[in-house]
């Protein structure tokens, strides 16, 4: 085989569901020894091209060929025998097992009469966690790991077989900056090999640092195949949702209301210290920094998650004392968290019993919960945010990520609050829902909202803010408005050498 040779190629694949058709004759390849990106809104079909790919979809029509070989891939298992590894956005590992049993599930070493090699199962993994740098072994139980830890396991996973293509759906999701540079150092160690590399991500300056090619479909049909090095972020978005976006910086001039909530001098422990903040009706307030700033561990104070140490909480010029979330929510203070599938959604219910789940106890008639309340609540919403779905009774795990974070948004402004707390608003959503997103909170903002927006993307935080509290470890180094904000001067107020505190 050629360098020019694919290493693995689909042609006219189709997957059709009830009612939708996800893949229209869909075609794409990836060569050996290339990184090359595969982009689209949520729902475009991305998920499920490489589910066929893997072997857990069987396509309705369409080949699939390895080094020109056509193969079918009857199950992940075949799949992975013909060289073909498929790392999952969804974790899939095994919380009670050790690392090494994990990484190499199914395919233990084994003994004599079947036991299994465990001298040989550990050595092996140590090798493979050696090369990710990461700092636990073998023999860790994987329910003791953080979530970023969890995915390095399943990026190990993919280094254990002679792989013709290993496919990274959004890979860096969970993982801090400092992983996400092992991680690149292991796909141009995977290049090196003349492995191709399907990388699929939302983040595009990970899609323009590392891959070759990077190729769109949109609503189920390929769009086409750029040269990452001979296009740009506008090119590729308009091949994704056919419009350009605007990401600008917020100018926006906006007539503030009085204060909705000021905190003052609140501390937890070792997590935060001494933030002193405040935000106003119509406004929105950013909260930036790195990983462990302490940002999301406010929300959560504020929210009757965490108890504080110290500090006051004042809502509405009135002292408060929050000891949980139903507290909370009764005072008027909603949270959208930062992990929707883990946090904010049952994955399995429909899109209308997950807006009312907070409120249900209020919706009853007699004995029952009033279905027509419940389905009106929804509509009102479904609405109001443009939430795309078939129905209410759509179980909300069938969504794409911006419908799916559109319902945990409906739920919390179903409930009226005076603040309304987002953390990590775009999180794994496409550039098309991450703009209606961002249009979304400030259009919230105008109908006198108290927003506070958390967020690790700076474009984002400096695209929605009419103010930003920049954070470093635990405490509040700066805080800017709209127009004085530098990227500089943000950079260097989380990296802690502000040249003066808030």
């Amino acid at each position: 085989m050629t360098a020019d040779t694919p290493a693995l190629r689909l042609e006219g694949i189709v997957k059709t569901f009830p009612g939708v058709r996800a893949l229209d004759g869909v075609s794409f390849s990836v060569l050996p020894g290339e990184v090359h990106a595969l982009m689209g809104e949520n729902g475009a079909g991305k998920s499920t091209l490489m589910k066929v790919l893997g072997g857990i979809y069987q396509p309705d029509a369409g080949k699939i060929f390895i080094d020109e070989r056509e193969t079918e891939m009857k199950g992940p298992l075949e799949a992975k025998a013909n060289g073909v590894m498929f790392i999952h956005q969804e974790l899939s590992l095994a919380q009670e097992l050790s690392v090494a049993e994990n990484i190499y599930l199914g395919e233990l070493p084994r003994k004599s009469f079947g036991r299994v090699d465990w001298d040989t199962l550990y050595s092996r993994t140590d090798a493979i966690l050696a090369k990710l740098k990461v700092g636990f072994n073998a023999r860790t139980v994987v329910g003791e790991l953080s979530i970023a830890n969890q995915q390095m396991v399943e990026i190990a996973r993919a280094l254990t077989v002679d792989a013709k293509a290993v496919i990274f759906d959004e890979p860096t999701a969970s993982l801090t900056d400092a992983e996400k540079v092992v991680l690149f150092d292991v796909i141009e160690d995977l290049k090196r090999q003349g492995v191709g590399i399907i990388y699929i991500s939302h983040r595009m300056e990970e899609i323009f640092r590392i891959t070759d090619r990077i190729s769109v479909l949109r609503d189920g049909e390929y769009r086409g195949t750029l040269e990452t090095a001979a296009t740009n972020e506008d090119e590729i978005t308009q091949m994704m949702i056919g419009r350009s976006l605007d990401l600008s910086r917020n100018h926006e001039h906006v007539e503030l209301g009085p204060v909705a909530l000021r905190v003052e001098g609140l501390s937890c422990g070792h997590l935060f210290q001494d933030a002193t903040f405040e935000v106003r009706e119509g406004e929105v307030l950013g909260f930036y920094g790195l990983v462990g700033a302490g940002r999301t561990e406010i929300a959560e104070t504020l929210f009757g998650l965490r108890k504080p140490t110290a500090g006051r909480i004042i809502l509405k010029g009135e002292e408060v004392t929050i000891s949980s979330p139903i507290e909370a929510i009764r005072k008027g203070i909603s949270l959208v968290p930062e992990s929707r599938k883990e946090q904010g959604l049952v994955l399995g219910m429909n899109c209308r019993d997950n807006m009312t789940l907070p409120q249900v106890g209020d919706l009853t008639a007699g004995p029952f919960v009033s279905d027509g309340a419940e389905i009106s609540i929804y509509d009102q919403y479904r609405d109001r945010l443009q939430i795309k779905s078939p129905s209410w009774r759509t179980t909300v795990g069938n969504l794409s990520g911006g419908n799916q974070q559109k319902i945990v948004i409906g739920k919390w402004l179903s409930m009226r609050p005076e603040v309304l707390i987002v953390d990590e608003p775009t999180r794994g959503i496409d550039v098309g829902s991450k703009s209606e997103i961002h249009n979304l909170l400030r259009e919230l903002a105008k109908q006198g909202y108290a927003v506070i927006v958390i967020s690790s993307e700076m474009p984002e935080v400096l695209h929605v803010s009419d103010r930003i509290i920049a954070m470093y470890h635990g405490r509040i180094m700066r805080e800017f408005t709209a127009a004085e904000v530098t990227e500089d001067s943000l950079i260097h107020a989380i990296s802690g050498i502000a040249g003066d505190a808030a």
